[in-house]
């Protein structure tokens, strides 16, 4: 195992965003609930939720979750989808009434809830003819090393080299030593103290495919505390604990036939598996200014989590070699750790206004910001933390949430509709777009019981770029997010 630092901006984007995927009611009106609560996942948006609620109550809520991606990179158009269920939400809220006569203080509410944030899980492909070869990847790295801190030691087995080089040099070194032991690269001189390299790989034309794929979820537990204030004022406080678990593996393959190119073809693999916690903390409050109008107010603090990585890589090369072709595998087999590192997402300020009409229906819109190069990693007193936040400052940016939802009730029916629109939290927005979505849902209430469906919709293109440096060509991914949701709540 091996010590080494690769944190960037992307990580930083991945776990600073969120999404509650709620209860059915929750995303039929796209999580416009900031001013009504009285819905477990309302609660997880604005903590004075739960003092709606009359009596105890529960809810859990079963998620088919699709995404559908069309991929282009270059010349090339490939779509993908994926399909899974599961369980993305579940809470309990009980309710105390205060019966001490004369008291301004109207009940007390004691709850716990889940509720997945984002979900992780994800595959698609890119393919295309390029210009420019992965060799850039390499070179960039290399450039500047010596040959002795990119290669094998005399009596060094390749798994002893990589760790060793990770261990004292760092990532970039173990960058350049797969590709000079694959025979990407070309030493200018077969010395020690050679430091520049040239290219195995001939200009022309590469034939690329990109693989990925992604499992994982972001979850928060919350425990709910809230009261009513005489008859108009609800007020609550959330404190929350995160889980992240995130997998990922990418897979990228270059063929050539390029004349003079001694290096035909070549894959390399990489995976990343992430674990972490942390904890953040909401206040809000909800007023009733009239029979018909509520406003609520939510502040969402920071979330502080801290992160464990771990990485492995593989490469293998196709070459000729005086008129033989020779199959080249670096396998290391070695499993790279990174240090626990901390990272402070923005804190997130939420305003909502909500029209009731008696038991007929509602409107009700959220909206939300959030500073995304305000966050952190930390302790910020360290070189390589310092340069990536001075990275999020200057490309990412404040970003807003727009959020409508609306209800009509027709006796035990309600029928339900919404629309929201998220800023891309990049300034430059052809990075990671704007997202768009609506959505749809029916309930039928039983009486103590009730079931709701709902269909939601949302919509991004994502420049994903498959390496940082050298070779940063990108696929454009268009993302079609698609969710089916059940919940059963019912009165305790």
């Amino acid at each position: 195992m091996t010590n080494i630092i690769a944190q960037d901006i992307q990580d930083a984007v991945r776990y600073s965003q969120d999404e509650i995927k709620g209860t059915a009611r929750f995303r039929a009106m796209s999580g416009a609930f900031g001013a009504l609560g009285g819905d477990m996942s309302a609660v997880s948006i604005n903590p004075a939720g739960s003092a709606i609620f009359n009596n105890s109550h529960a809810s859990l809520t079963l998620n088919n979750n699709n995404i559908d991606n069309d991929v282009t990179y270059f010349n090339g158009l490939n779509n993908s989808s994926n399909s899974e269920f599961d369980l993305n939400q579940t809470g309990v809220a009980f309710v105390f009434n205060d019966t001490r006569e004369n008291s301004d203080w109207r009940k007390f509410v004691l709850g716990f809830a889940y509720d997945q944030v984002q979900n992780y899980d994800d595959n698609w492909f890119a393919s295309g003819t390029n210009t420019r070869s992965i060799d850039g990847y390499f070179l960039a790295n290399a450039q500047g090393l010596r040959l002795d801190e990119i290669s094998t030691l005399p009596g060094e087995t390749i798994s002893e080299a990589y760790q060793d080089i990770g261990s004292v040099f760092g990532f970039s070194h173990q960058q350049a030593f797969l590709g000079y032991e694959s025979y990407i690269l070309e030493p200018q001189s077969d010395t020690d103290e050679n430091t520049i390299y040239t290219s195995n790989v001939a200009p022309g034309n590469f034939d690329q495919e990109y693989n990925y794929n992604s499992i994982g979820y972001n979850g928060k537990f919350s425990f709910n505390l809230a009261t009513q204030y005489q008859d108009n004022l609800y007020l609550g406080l959330n404190l929350n604990s995160h889980v992240i678990n995130y997998d990922r593996s990418t897979y990228f393959f270059e063929g050539n036939s390029n004349l003079g190119s001694s290096v035909n073809e070549i894959g390399f693999e990489n995976t990343l598996s992430t674990t972490g916690s942390g904890f953040s903390f909401q206040l809000g409050g909800i007023a009733k200014l009239s029979d018909r109008v509520r406003v609520g107010l939510t502040y969402n603090s920071p979330t502080w989590l801290r992160i464990s990585e771990e990485t492995t890589q593989y490469i293998s090369t196709i070459r000729d070699d005086n008129g033989n072709t020779i199959n080249t595998t670096i396998d290391p087999l070695v499993l790279n750790v990174f240090p626990d590192y901390k990272l402070q997402t923005p804190a997130k300020v939420t305003g909502s206004a909500a029209l009731v009409f008696d038991k007929k229906g509602l409107l009700s819109f959220d909206y939300s910001r959030k500073d995304y190069s305000k966050t952190k990693f930390k302790p910020e007193s360290d070189s390589y933390f310092a340069a990536q936040n001075s990275a999020i400052s200057n490309n990412l940016k404040a970003a807003s949430t727009y959020k409508v939802g609306g209800e009509y009730r027709y006796k035990q029916f309600s029928f339900r509709g919404g629309y929201r629109f998220e800023e891309s939290p990049y300034n430059d927005s052809t990075i990671v777009g704007d997202l768009t979505g609506f959505s749809l849902g029916l309930g039928y209430n039983f009486g103590n019981t009730k079931l709701d469906l709902s269909f939601d919709q949302s919509q991004r293109k994502t420049d994903y770029q498959f390496f940082d440096v050298g070779f940063t060509d990108s696929a454009l991914v268009d993302s079609q997010n698609s969710n089916i949701m059940l919940s059963l709540g019912f009165s305790l």
